[in-house]
């Protein structure tokens, strides 16, 4: 991003965003611990706010968050403390605590991960939350659809902070030097592909080796580019929809005229930094800050406009980062002061250059410090709002979709597509057959 963040602080920030196997195996001890037992009287007098934060940066990070944690004055006399929880068993972390329910009042975490003890009966609700942004203005501040995946009948689960955005990237070199003009649509995307590949270059780039999700992504990505997803407007299960195979074959395309690259399947993320950085990757789906993360300063990598899919449809993918509240806490309504009171504080994240990921508040993203970063701008501007999370084609987050973005069924899938040892409904029919064993449906 635009600040000195090292490529192993955003591989390892995204783990926020995976539902690892061991969580799942995590649940059923919630389960026998039953509700979490609030108090919800007396309005928190003297009560001290335990809030839980990831090492979503470097350590300048934790510390400046720790000062807006820390500075919270609840009305009657409440406070916070900070505590540090490393991704590392950080589903572990958190269930075996709430099960003893010495866990936090507040926390960051994993993007599905409120939804997840949500189903345990540990969340509480944000709706007066949400009413007091409302009283003070700050709901207004909210960039567009960041809110409503969080919405669920019984009310809001958690309320967004940051996000973590796949954009289509491409380095202007490549593109003059092969004489073609960059991707407006699919049909385009594959033509520039020939012409790239005729000068040694690749026009997509992705990777799926140990620890890279960037593949998985793509696949999605490219699924939501095409009005497609893995799940019906009510949350059904459906895979093997029209737009998806057409996605598939369009990607099984791309790998038989060698536009990806043959040996993605096996790339991390380091061989995929090294690509962009050497100039054989001159177009494809990654996370937000490339230059930085490749130590690019000429301006030659830079962020693509969306491209159109065959029907027209424009999508990107957009991972929803957030700050949940627990029902173990000393008082509710000190819980629901300091959630006000933090969002009202995380700008000076952004002042200080300390994220990786782009705010979710329209004010964070005018401050001077934000609008340097040209790339960034145009991410919010021409890929926040037509963004779309695991949940297309439908909108709200659930748990299900952490066993679905960890799992080893979207990985297989991928690695599927990218050997091109497949046709499109086969790779989709297993994909699905995958999916439904773990999520039981």
């Amino acid at each position: 991003m635009k600040n000195s963040n090292s490529t192993t602080t955003k591989s390892v920030s995204r783990r926020g965003f995976l539902g690892l196997t061991a969580a799942a195996a995590a649940v059923p001890l919630l389960a026998a611990c039953g509700g979490g037992g609030a108090s919800q009287g007396g309005g928190g007098a003297g009560s001290t706010i335990k809030f839980w934060d990831m090492p979503w940066a470097t350590p300048a990070y934790n510390d400046a968050a720790k000062g807006i944690a820390e500075g919270f004055s609840g009305a009657n006399g409440g406070k916070a403390s900070y505590q540090i929880i490393q991704w590392n068993n950080f589903y572990q972390t958190f269930s075996s605590a709430i099960a003893s329910k010495t866990g936090p009042a507040v926390s960051t975490g994993s993007g599905f991960q409120a939804f997840q003890f949500e189903q345990q009966g540990q969340i509480a609700y944000a709706d007066k939350v949400i009413d007091k942004l409302k009283e003070n203005g700050q709901s207004d501040d909210f960039l567009p659809g960041v809110l409503e995946p969080f919405k669920l009948d019984k009310g809001y689960v958690a309320l967004p902070w940051q996000m973590d955005m796949r954009v289509f990237w491409y380095r202007k070199s490549l593109f003059e030097k092969a004489g073609v003009e960059v991707p407006k649509d699919w049909t385009t995307l594959l033509e520039a592909g020939k012409a790239l590949k005729n000068i040694g270059a690749f026009g997509f780039a992705t990777g799926s080796g140990a620890g890279n999700n960037t593949g998985n992504h793509a696949m999605i990505m490219m699924m939501l580019n095409n009005g497609g997803g893995l799940f019906t407007r009510d949350g059904e299960l459906d895979v093997l929809n029209e737009r998806n195979v057409e996605t598939v074959e369009f990607l099984l395309e791309l790998v038989s005229n060698g536009i990806i690259d043959p040996a993605a399947v096996s790339y991390t993320s380091e061989n995929l930094n090294a690509q962009w950085k050497d100039g054989k990757a001159a177009f494809g789906p990654y996370v937000t800050g490339v230059p930085e993360r490749v130590g690019d300063t000429s301006g030659d990598i830079v962020v693509a406009s969306p491209i159109a899919g065959p029907h027209g449809d424009k999508h990107g993918l957009v991972f929803l980062n957030n700050i949940m509240m627990y029902t173990n806490t000393p008082s509710q309504e000190a819980s629901e002061e300091f959630l006000v009171h933090y969002l009202g504080g995380i700008k000076e994240l952004w002042q200080k250059k300390l994220m990786n990921q782009l705010p979710v508040l329209k004010s964070i993203t005018e401050l001077p410090e934000f609008t340097a970063d040209a790339n960034n701008v145009k991410i919010i501007k021409e890929w926040q709002p037509i963004a779309k999370t695991f949940a297309a084609q439908g909108t709200a987050l659930n748990a299900d979709l952490a066993t679905v973005d960890g799992g080893q069924a979207l990985n297989q899938f991928t690695q599927t597509v990218l050997t091109g040892q497949t046709d499109a409904k086969s790779a989709l029919q297993a994909f699905e057959s995958g999916l439904k064993s773990v999520l039981k449906k």
